[in-house]
């Protein structure tokens, strides 16, 4: 079944076209992986699905669990399974990491969870995340180094156990051990009921994370699809090739 399908995303910001023709499905129980070099249209591909302001979509259609994306506000597409790992999390001072995960996990089930059974499922996926228990008293990510705000990223991906979680960058700034904690407990979230789409240029999380699908980004469009060979070949070569192989293609159309 499939959880998105985006079908020729083209978007915008201050006029200046991005994103170029996305097209892009994902079914449950996937991971897919988007791979690309600066500048290339990742993060906005992230952005333009949750629903930022600051990006136009100019043409194309997105299918989330079955309804049009694009038609639904941010919080319509939170409530709907649509989950996004920030590459820059916020600080958000007076509201304690407790408080903001019962509260998110309200908006999107519609129930409060009970407090005894939801501090002992917190505290278990603190654990794999080697977070430490006082995180929950202490304001949103506000002196948080940067791995620590990156885990707490994927704690709420865990609290919240949505339908698509996308992972934008979520390795950028992490040391080598933080990178293995976050992907390995990333990998262990997934399962065939949900789908998981990473963003990074770092092929070294592919050693603690198995897509089942590989895709290179370039320019704002995806130019090659295929299995984790394809992120050898990258690490092998580089973008340059894929660079030359689109301008080869726009010369030719």
């Amino acid at each position: 079944m499939q959880i998105i399908k985006i079908d020729n995303l083209k978007s915008e910001v201050d006029g200046s076209a991005i994103l170029k023709g996305i097209d892009l499905t994902i079914n449950k129980g996937e991971i897919h992986v988007i791979m690309g070099p600066n500048g290339a249209g990742k993060s906005t591909l992230a952005n333009v699905l949750m629903g930022h302001p600051s990006h136009e979509v100019t043409e194309g259609k997105v299918t989330f669990m079955g309804k049009d994306l694009l038609d639904m506000k941010v919080d319509e597409r939170a409530k709907a399974g649509l989950f996004l790992s920030f590459q820059y999390p916020q600080e958000v001072p007076g509201v304690t990491v407790e408080n903001f995960l019962r509260t998110a996990k309200k908006e999107v089930s519609g129930i409060m969870p009970m407090m005894t059974q939801f501090n002992k499922d917190v505290k278990k996926q603190m654990s794999d995340l080697d977070m430490e228990e006082k995180y929950l008293s202490r304001y949103l990510n506000q002196g948080f180094s940067g791995g620590e705000k990156k885990k707490n990223e994927i704690l709420q991906m865990a609290v919240l156990n949505p339908k698509l979680a996308i992972l934008d960058e979520t390795d950028s700034g992490l040391d080598v051990d933080a990178i293995r904690v976050v992907y390995e407990t990333v990998q262990k979230l997934a399962n065939e009921n949900n789908a998981i789409l990473v963003i990074t240029h770092y092929n070294k999380i592919l050693n603690y994370i198995k897509p089942d699908v590989v895709h290179v980004l370039v320019d704002g469009k995806i130019v090659k699809s295929g299995d984790l060979s394809l992120a050898e070949e990258i690490e092998q070569k580089g973008y340059e090739s894929f660079k030359n192989a689109l301008d080869d293609a726009s010369l030719s159309a």
